[in-house]
């Protein structure tokens, strides 16, 4: 605008300008794609990669503190020339359950309670992805963490057996049998800790509850089961106690189906009878997770 032109009023003073808008007009993902990305992203999260050093250290300490034993026991079998490995492939987990609980405490809060304190869910929600697709996708992230945590011992072990010249249609039974009950654990681990953690943004409040259900429950059921075998020798209660903790719910479907030693008082695990009430309350929890994590993520404006 030069001095001898007037400005501009009203309708003359609008300007329609063409500064290159274009489009999209590329290939156009989904919500598969992008349930893919969100399972992918989790998994990796719960080992802390794509994050800082720092979120690294706990989960990759636990893998190690998890795989060591089973390192230890192949040294051991294949210097020794052992007939057999120092420990059963489906009693490494309950052994190790103290570690498992560790690890659900301080990832199961960290994948969903994140975006739940800093109100991001409905970002996620504001794409194709629905609420059915991010609770499938935290859920097998989740469950898949743990059981690369779980599984990987016992690759170990199979391995070193292997290694040792031990029987291999005996250990591939055992390893296929560890791989089946830690597959369940996985299952019924994840879903428990992940609803706990979807409750509250509060980080904190979720790794104090995770490990009250997962390692304090196991606890407060072996005590009562000693009592009761101490006390009245009666193993029929010691096998019902089980019902109770989710650890000793595997212990029991595992002794009842999978050949496992049991770790009950005593060394009686439930019969096939009752190993078949085990198993329905292990499935039953499992879908009761999923359930109740499709109602808390129901609405985007949590």
């Amino acid at each position: 605008m030069t001095a001898e032109t007037p400005p501009a009023h009203g309708a003359d003073a609008s300007r329609i300008h063409n500064i290159g808008y274009r489009t999209y007009d590329g290939p156009r993902l989904g919500r598969a794609y992008a349930t893919r990305s969100l399972y992918s992203q989790s998994l990796r999260g719960a080992y802390g990669l794509g994050r800082s050093a720092k979120s690294k250290v706990l989960p990759m300490v636990l893998f190690g503190v998890m795989c060591a034993p089973a390192l230890i026991m192949v040294a051991v079998a294949v210097s020794t020339k052992a007939d057999k490995l120092p420990v059963d492939y489906t009693r490494y987990a309950v052994l190790l359950q103290a570690v498992i609980g560790l690890y659900l405490a301080a990832q199961a809060p960290q994948t969903v309670s994140r975006d739940l304190r800093f109100k991001t869910v409905p970002l996620y929600f504001s794409r194709p992805i629905e609420h059915v697709d991010y609770v499938r996708a935290k859920f097998a992230a989740m469950a898949s963490a743990l059981f690369i945590l779980t599984a990987t011992p016992l690759i170990v072990l199979y391995v070193g057996a292997l290694l040792a010249k031990l029987d291999f249609p005996e250990q591939t039974k055992g390893f296929t049998q560890g791989l089946v009950s830690v597959a369940l654990l996985s299952l019924l681990f994840a879903g428990i800790a992940l609803v706990i953690s979807a409750v509250t943004p509060r980080r904190g409040f979720g790794i104090a509850a995770v490990i009250a259900v997962l390692t304090i429950s196991y606890g407060a059921v072996s005590t009562v089961q000693a009592i009761a075998h101490e006390q009245s020798g009666n193993d029929t209660a010691v096998q019902w106690l089980g019902l109770f903790s989710p650890i000793t719910l595997i212990d029991g479907v595992q002794t009842a189906f999978l050949g496992a030693t049991s770790s009950f008082p005593g060394g009686e695990g439930p019969s096939a009878g009752a190993g078949v009430v085990y198993l329905l309350v292990v499935l039953a929890l499992v879908a009761g997770s999923y359930a109740a994590l499709m109602r808390r993520y129901r609405k985007a404006g949590l």
